[in-house]
């Protein structure tokens, strides 16, 4: 698993669907606002990387809205089709 450091936290990458990983996008959209969180999903749409952050139930951020369980509905519901994406995960 590729190991990846972001403004002091760790995060391996999980899934990188389409080559949609791209380490230069994801550092320059990253903010800490993400550091609470499980995971990271990244997709592209028109030409642009969009981050959001998903929880375990045990994370103090946890709704049904950001449940990681959840990821694959979210992916189909609100990303573009078939659109490449990746997902990284806190270590």
């Amino acid at each position: 698993m590729k190991k990846i450091i972001l403004e002091n936290t760790e995060y391996v990458l999980e899934k990188d669907y389409k080559n949609g990983f791209d380490l230069v996008e994801l550092t320059n959209r990253y903010t800490d606002y993400f550091e609470e969180y499980d995971y990271i999903l990244g997709d592209w749409a028109y030409n642009k990387l969009r981050l959001k952050g998903f929880c375990t139930k045990n994370n103090k951020l946890f709704n049904p809205i950001n449940d990681y369980n959840n990821i694959d509905k979210y992916i189909k519901d609100n990303c573009a089709y078939d659109c490449k994406y990746f997902i990284i995960k806190k270590k």
